[in-house]
């Protein structure tokens, strides 16, 4: 199986002004991803290892994903609900443009929740308790970059970039370092 990268996507300066913008974004937000949480990590240090603290800061850190939804269905829902033509919802309506808007930031939204949360659990439960830190950091930058999100997302994909990059990366670079965690446990 090979992967088949277009020709025009290889070279740099192929790249549009928008993919650019975009990558600008992701590196940006991956560099702040990972700054803030090596220093929460090691301001944080050590939050404790206990089953129970480790629950309770899984239970806090879970917060803000959860109020990022909530955020997101509320505003389909308000919307919906005082636009006549987007009440019935969007299987029995082609729903306005607005309400198309708002169901993708929902959908985006969903999307990086159902990562977020297996992987929180995870690193709660598995992480050495000085590499805890970084799980506070992770479920703080999820709720900023969610707001940044929405606010820039209709500017197009290289204004919503930094606001996607600090939502996903830090759940990526968790679950990254979860690996040799795992292996760790499984193999001793």
């Amino acid at each position: 199986m090979s992967l088949h990268i277009p020709s025009n996507a290889v070279k740099a300066n192929n790249l549009s002004q928008n993919q650019r913008g975009v990558i600008k974004g992701i590196a940006s937000g991956l560099t702040l991803a990972a700054t803030s949480m090596a220093m929460s990590a090691y301001a944080l240090h050590p939050l404790g290892a206990s089953l129970a603290e480790r629950a309770s800061l899984l239970a806090l850190c879970l917060i803000p994903p959860a109020t990022a939804l909530t955020i997101s269905i509320a505003r389909l829902a308000k919307h919906r609900f005082f636009t006549p033509s987007d009440i019935d919802g969007s299987a029995l309506t082609e729903g306005s443009d607005r309400a198309r808007l708002l169901q993708a930031l929902l959908q985006n939204t969903l999307e990086q929740v159902a990562l977020a949360v297996p992987v929180y659990v995870a690193w709660a439960m598995l992480a050495p308790a000085r590499m805890l830190g970084a799980l506070v950091a992770t479920s703080g930058l999820f709720l900023l970059a969610r707001l940044l999100f929405y606010k820039r997302y209709r500017s197009g994909a290289a204004a919503r970039s930094l606001g996607f990059a600090l939502t996903f990366y830090p759940t990526v670079l968790l679950l990254i370092g979860l690996v040799p965690l795992s292996l760790q446990r499984v193999f001793g």
